[in-house]
């Protein structure tokens, strides 16, 4: 519960601040090409939201890198020699080029050259995709071991080049790095249109909310197609997993149906009741109309002959039900970005003011996507945290008593809350001033000269 609940607070943060730091090096860059102030001005204001979800994403990940040892040490000492590699690479390489860049960027608006600066903020996001790929790298292995050998009751790497030709990370890394556009476009869009709605800066928030549409459809149908690739690897790779999200404890007829909501028994282990739509699991699985999948029933037997007793069955009703909210929920996201290209095209954007209220409510969305999405990734591979190899029971520290967890529990999650509810303030206080508050020259000055120099400077 303590790792969930540190971990699902850190990914809050990472998400947002790669898919800012993406979509403000973008809006730099438009400007370096277009030569139109208004683009500088939605770097420097979106890009004080990105620093801020940067600070709290650090102050969180600190908290990851010592449960490692703390909590879960037998965990570190049985993988180690293969889990630490990519996190070193990540701190000295990724995260010094993040935090040494992004220094550059805040300070050197007025000191450096445009194209000097404009190359530090690209640092900068390049850093944090390398970063997240690293962190996945490392997250991958434990999804799909390879390149090792085990010595003395410890695994050690011994092909390197596994960490990133591994198939799962490949998989894994474009899903999570387009579901950070995906988080970044919502929450820009979400908080443009919170101002559309108080008709205040409107010339720049609506400029935002329409490049921020871009970042949600782009991301939104990169991160389906990204799934449904991963998801696939999970029939070979990881079947109890695919079996589960699907809430299928008997094997499947051909075709398969995949079930859109369903009821369960979770005591006797059965689907009491189903809505299915024909097909459809099969060509989720296999890409064609035909085709049967195996239940989890099935695959726990074959786990057990393979592994020893003990039970094989992850969470199943927790794993269908969030396997839905993140499919349903991308989907929603991508019908309201088409919705807002259709409506801005037709000069409706201000005046739909039922489409700003779902766009600002829509700003929670991703983090929810995400949130589940990571439950579904690391709850599907109970009972083991390296698949096959080691499991949750022989990870954890021996010497951690109930209550020290207990205590740490309490403790992080009132410092979260803080951290949080800081996060909010300083969001919304920044939100609240918008671009221009210390311009003398504001709405007035934008509706006779939009992106003119004079107008924007």
């Amino acid at each position: 519960m303590q790792f969930a609940v540190t971990t699902i607070f850190h990914f809050f943060f990472v998400p947002l601040s790669v898919g800012l730091a993406i979509a403000v090096a973008i809006m730099q860059t438009l400007y370096y090409v277009k030569k139109k102030e208004v683009y500088k001005d939605m770097a420097r204001f979106w890009g004080k939201i990105f620093v801020l979800s940067f600070a709290v994403g650090v102050v969180t990940g600190i908290i990851q890198e010592f449960q490692f040892g703390m909590n879960w040490s037998e965990y570190s000492r049985f993988v180690g020699n293969i889990f630490g590699a990519p996190l070193a690479i990540e701190a000295l390489l990724a995260f010094f080029l993040e935090s040494t860049f992004i220094g550059l960027w805040i300070f050197g608006w007025n000191k450096l050259g445009k194209g000097v600066h404009l190359a530090c903020i690209w640092i900068v996001a390049i850093g944090s995709t390398l970063s997240a790929f690293w962190i996945l790298a490392a997250n991958s292995f434990m999804q799909n071991p390879g390149g090792y050998t085990i010595e003395n009751g410890q695994a050690i790497l011994t092909d390197f080049s596994y960490l990133f030709s591994n198939p799962y990370v490949w998989m894994q890394f474009p899903h999570v790095w387009f579901g950070a556009l995906l988080t970044a476009g919502c929450c820009i869009a979400g908080l443009s249109a919170l101002k559309l709605l108080k008709n205040k800066d409107t010339l720049f928030f609506k400029k935002s909310f329409n490049l921020a549409l871009v970042f949600v459809l782009v991301g939104g149908i990169m991160v389906t197609v990204m799934g449904h690739s991963q998801t696939q690897f999970l029939v070979y790779q990881q079947p109890m997993k695919f079996a589960s999200i699907e809430g299928l404890y008997e094997d499947s007829e051909d075709p398969a149906g995949l079930a859109l909501v369903a009821g369960f028994d979770s005591e006797n282990q059965r689907r009491t009741w189903a809505i299915e739509f024909p097909y459809a699991l099969s060509l989720l699985a296999f890409n064609s109309t035909s085709g049967s999948v195996d239940g989890i029933n099935t695959i726990e037997a074959e786990l057990i002959e393979k592994y020893g007793a003990g039970s094989y069955i992850p969470p199943v009703v927790t794993l269908f039900w969030s396997f839905r909210v993140m499919a349903g929920g991308a989907s929603l996201l991508i019908l309201l970005g088409i919705m807002g290209v259709v409506l801005s095209r037709l000069k409706r954007l201000e005046k739909s003011k039922w489409y700003l209220y779902v766009m600002g409510a829509a700003i929670a969305m991703p983090f929810l996507i995400n949130t589940v999405g990571w439950l579904i990734t690391e709850l599907g591979r109970y009972p083991w945290t390296v698949y096959g190899l080691f499991t949750i029971e022989q990870s954890v520290s021996p010497n951690v008593s109930a209550g020290s967890v207990l205590f740490s529990l309490i403790a992080f999650s009132c410092v979260f809350m803080l951290l949080a509810a800081t996060l909010i303030i300083l969001v919304k206080r920044e939100w609240s001033k918008g671009p221009y508050h210390n311009s003398k020259e504001k709405d007035q000055s934008l509706l006779t000269d939009p992106y003119g120099k004079e107008a924007l400077s």
